[in-house]
């Protein structure tokens, strides 16, 4: 399982940012690893240098062995509670895709 980082000009992208959450990542999605190829994740702050509430965004892709890609997106106060946020949705939806198929 490959996990690659993006983040926008108005997010840091530091080594040790993308460190954590390419730890938090294997972390949570560890046991799906032989059934994904890729996680993308990517970090954006809509609103700017202007202070908004919920402006920091995270969307993360998960490609599926043999299946269309999952994205879901996150919108909270900081990029930290956005992607917590995005990655219990994506686990939750590569659980119910993995169960679906495991009917079949």
């Amino acid at each position: 399982m490959k996990v690659q980082i993006n983040t926008d000009k108005h997010i840091e992208g530091h080594e040790r940012v993308e460190a954590y959450f390419s730890g938090e990542i294997t972390k949570t999605l560890g046991r799906f690893e032989d059934k994904i190829t890729r996680v993308e994740v990517h970090f954006g702050d809509e609103n700017s240098n202007k202070s908004g509430i919920d402006d920091k965004r995270c969307l993360i892709e998960v490609r599926p062995v043999n299946s269309q890609p999952i994205a879901v997106t996150e919108h909270s106060s900081t990029i930290e509670k956005a992607f917590h946020g995005a990655i219990d949705k994506v686990k939750r939806s590569l659980t119910t895709t993995f169960e679906k198929q495991k009917a079949y």
